[in-house]
């Protein structure tokens, strides 16, 4: 199916990926403005010794238009015979022996002025190409995108690169965090919310309020790219931050919390066919995007939790991504990606534990459906039994009048059952998945856009944020895939470039899956006649199962600070989330109806050293 569907999305076309053409245009540039500093310096150390040369002939030297000419030839022969003002000068530091590769013959009698070069002096391994602080200098960050990249990755593409590594140049982007955050219940969480965790009136933690300060999202990243051919790009990308923990991680003396790998991925792109190859650890492909459906072009919501906000479909994964555009309008993705279930019942249940019996049986079945981590994993987290990768099958287009996508999601669950009564096991597994939507659409205008994404379907709680469990268990302790629905809507405004505001509402809500046991009661998940009386009191018993999570989210960003030292950025957010569980009743007969809510406030600033 695979190799299919590499002859099928391979086949050649004229069309260039948009994002592509951005980045090359953005290098071109980078080059222009690197040259034009080089042969301004040179001017002005050859002006620098004219007064000692011209002093015994009495003559002043004309101004230094020498170097406007020379760069607007440069110009000229760089964007094909288009004779452009030249851009105020970025001055790097010494680069001997760097030669663009975009300078041919054809620039050769733009640097006439330049001294004969006797021999030629091969490129060194490790060339840099900083600036220095002196040059021009223009607004670094836009804000005026419906998912601006400086907010949800780290804009790493639009900057300039700082080194070159034989035929690599290299991009670096990332930002200093500090936030403040204040939830109304004690979730004893970092930077990023369990939405499904805020508790009922029985806990104590319900009414105690969360203060926290963090610095663990806290980013950095690295764009590494060659281009073999005018028609062949490869690209190496990486991001980290500190949202991890070790066994020696606390709060108390240190924070000495662990850097963790967000995004790891290489891409390979064939122009002219319109190909693009992604394998490595990047955003699911169920992510809903800006444009197109190729990497770092993702529609994030413009947040500052780390968990993004209800309803929105999402996870990162290892991958392999085939995709084809046509015309830099109509694209064609498939994913392959790494499975994972959650699992939830409404009793206790630890995998290799015992089901309650169903109606009629004395017993019910043994099941199994996770083991701690192994090597290189987690030991302290249960991974599921996986049979098979997910499989994501979607395509969008892009028009004028906005972004459309829909895709397809299969999914597989497996479970280890050890039937009442025998000695041996059987293996089943299950299908789940589900069909979803996304859009991105300008509203009349440049600084208003609406986003909104919709998944529906059986056993994909596990690419929401609040996490509603992919599966329970049947009467023979089969998997059985919960059917769930979760979506969101957002907008975005601008109403000045430095400015960015927003709004977005979510919900997830789930199905019911049970069976009923022999003691008369419901089993599974979404039982509705659980004595559910504990809930509505301090240190009651409550076990309710979620059923939807809704929510609102409202805030705004402003980059108050930009110039060669880079730029600041604050951020203000505030979220309100509601609970529902499944009735249940008091033991006594009357309906019980479980619900709780919570409030989170984000006061963020971050810092770009690379944003200049």
């Amino acid at each position: 199916m695979l190799l299919g569907a590499v002859i099928f999305i391979g086949s050649p076309a004229t069309a260039l990926a948009q994002s592509a053409d951005d980045q090359e245009l953005a290098a071109i540039k980078a080059e222009m403005r690197m040259l034009e500093g080089r042969l301004q310096a040179i001017e002005e150390r050859r002006h620098a010794k004219a007064p000692s040369r011209t002093a015994h002939s009495g003559t002043t030297k004309a101004p230094p238009a020498a170097h406007t000419a020379t760069a607007g030839r440069i110009e000229e022969a760089r964007v094909g015979g288009a004779r452009t003002a030249p851009t105020p000068g970025i001055m790097p530091v010494s680069t001997a022996g760097f030669a663009p590769s975009g300078v041919t013959a054809a620039t050769a009698p733009a640097v006439a002025s330049a001294p004969a070069v006797t021999h030629q002096t091969p490129s060194p391994l490790f060339q840099w190409l900083g600036n220095q602080h002196n040059e021009a200098h223009r607004t670094s960050i836009d804000l005026t995108s419906s998912s601006p990249l400086a907010i949800t990755q780290t804009e790493v593409d639009h900057l300039p690169p700082v080194f070159q590594i034989g035929n690599l140049t290299v991009r670096l982007g990332g930002f200093i965090d500090f936030s403040n955050i204040w939830r109304s219940s004690n979730l004893t969480s970092g930077p990023a919310t369990a939405w499904n965790n805020f508790p009922y009136a029985n806990s104590p933690n319900h009414g105690l309020s969360e203060e926290r300060f963090s610095a663990q999202l806290t980013r950095f990243s690295t764009l590494l790219e060659a281009n073999p051919t005018k028609a062949v790009r490869l690209q190496a990308y990486v991001e980290a931050d500190f949202g991890g923990s070790g066994g020696t991680t606390n709060s108390v003396q240190i924070n000495g919390y662990t850097p963790r790998l967000r995004q790891g991925y290489f891409t390979f792109t064939q122009k002219d066919w319109g190909l693009h190859v992604l394998m490595g650890q990047a955003w699911s492909l169920t992510t809903n995007y800006a444009k197109g459906v190729i990497p770092r072009q993702e529609q994030l919501p413009a947040v500052t939790d780390n968990n993004q906000i209800p309803g929105i479909t999402f996870t990162r994964v290892p991958q392999i991504r085939i995709a084809k555009d046509w015309d830099k309008k109509y694209w064609l993705a498939l994913s392959i990606e790494d499975p994972q279930a959650t699992v939830a019942f409404s009793d206790s249940l630890s995998s290799g534990g015992i089901l309650p019996a169903s109606y009629g049986r004395v017993a019910g079945p043994r099941v199994f459906y996770s083991n701690a981590g192994g090597v290189l994993l987690n030991p302290n987290t249960q991974y599921s039994y996986n049979p098979a990768p997910d499989i994501v099958l979607k395509t969008a287009v892009d028009t004028s009048f906005g972004h459309y996508e829909v895709f397809g999601l299969a999914r597989w669950f497996r479970g280890l059952i050890q039937p009442a009564g025998e000695n041996h096991t059987h293996k089943n597994t299950q299908f789940g998945g589900g069909v979803g939507a996304g859009m991105t659409v300008p509203l009349g205008t440049d600084k208003l856009q609406l986003t909104g994404n919709v998944l529906a379907g059986q056993g994909v709680g596990r690419y929401g944020p609040t996490l509603i469990p992919d599966t329970t268990f049947d009467q023979n302790g089969n998997p059985s895939p919960v059917p769930e629905i979760m979506g969101s809507l957002g907008l975005v405004g601008h109403p000045a470039r430095s400015v960015l505001l927003y709004t977005y509402g979510g919900v997830e809500s789930a199905g019911r899956r049970t069976y009923l046991g022999a003691d008369g009661l419901q089993h599974g998940y979404g039982a509705t006649d659980l004595n559910l009386s504990g809930c509505e009191y301090e240190f009651g018993t409550c076990s309710a199962q979620t059923k939807t999570l809704a929510s609102l989210t409202t805030g705004g960003w402003w980059h108050f600070l930009d110039g060669h030292y880079g730029s600041v950025m604050g951020g203000l957010q505030y979220t309100y989330i509601r609970k529902f569980a499944f009735k249940g009743n008091d033991g006594a007969g009357h309906a019980v109806d479980p619900t709780t809510y919570g409030h989170t406030v984000y006061v963020t600033f971050r810092y770009y050293p690379f944003q200049q």
